[in-house]
């Protein structure tokens, strides 16, 4: 090894200045182009060990939802469904509940309302739509006085209007600005709403149900929660109605 050093020494130093200038450039690019080849390779590497932990996440994900399919979940804390008090779409008395949690300004959520109205035109009285509210307001400032203006247009005109105006708030995603005109149209006491919204008087309802909605493992919106006695199946985020199907159709036979 020591050989070989010192003959290369003596090669350079018997080189004219141009030709050992020339041979300095080509030894130093060919350091760098193996750096950078090192570099890109360590970069290569760490992106498809990151691609293979997504796809095994995603496989232990769907393996989850194999494995609890109709077995009661000992991670979710979910507040009872009181027919007296929660917004309820469908037979009040199904056998099974889909308890969302969402936010009106939420693109996710507006995808998720079309799955959950496919749901409820294909189960009939067989199953229920509990709605709740789970506002974020770092993403979407005006969603939690969307939130309230919905529950305001709910207690004066009862269930029937409060899925109405929950419908127009997805399919048309109207601003703050324009509910009271959207009150107007469904038939409603505008002053009446307006006091209402001004009064703050659900503003604590609509932080409840934000709690209850993490309380039950929610961690972003949309959330749901297949409800079929003491079983209880999470539906994390705007699944598709092919995906929820199978689950349903166990729960309802």
């Amino acid at each position: 090894m020591e050989e070989s050093s010192k003959k290369n020494k003596g090669t350079i130093n018997n080189m004219n200045p141009k030709s050992a200038f020339k041979a300095g450039m080509l030894v130093t690019l060919g350091v760098v182009f193996a750096i950078g080849f090192f570099i890109l390779l360590g970069v290569m590497i760490k992106k498809e060990a990151n691609n293979e932990t997504t796809n095994l996440n995603g496989n232990a994900n769907a393996n989850t939802s194999n494995v609890n399919e109709n077995q009661p979940s000992n991670n979710i804390s979910l507040q009872a469904i009181d027919v007296n008090k929660d917004w309820i779409r469908g037979n009040k008395t199904a056998k099974v509940s889909i308890v969302e949690f969402s936010d009106v300004d939420c693109p996710y959520c507006q995808k998720f309302h079309n799955t959950m109205q496919e749901i409820m035109d294909n189960y009939g009285d067989d199953i229920n739509w509990v709605y709740r509210h789970f506002p974020l307001p770092s993403l979407h400032p005006d969603s939690p006085k969307k939130s309230e203006a919905i529950e305001c247009i709910g207690e004066q005109g009862g269930s029937d209007k409060f899925w109405e105006i929950l419908d127009i708030a997805y399919e048309e995603q109207p601003t703050l600005s324009q509910y009271p005109s959207l009150v107007s149209e469904l038939g409603l006491d505008v002053n009446q709403f307006q006091d209402c919204l001004d009064s703050g008087k659900y503003t604590s309802k609509v932080q409840q149900h934000s709690q209850w909605a993490q309380q039950a493992g929610a961690q972003g919106t949309p959330y749901s929660v297949i409800v079929s006695g003491n079983t209880l199946i999470p539906i994390p985020g705007a699944l598709p109605f092919s995906t929820i199907q199978p689950q349903l159709d166990a729960l309802v036979k």
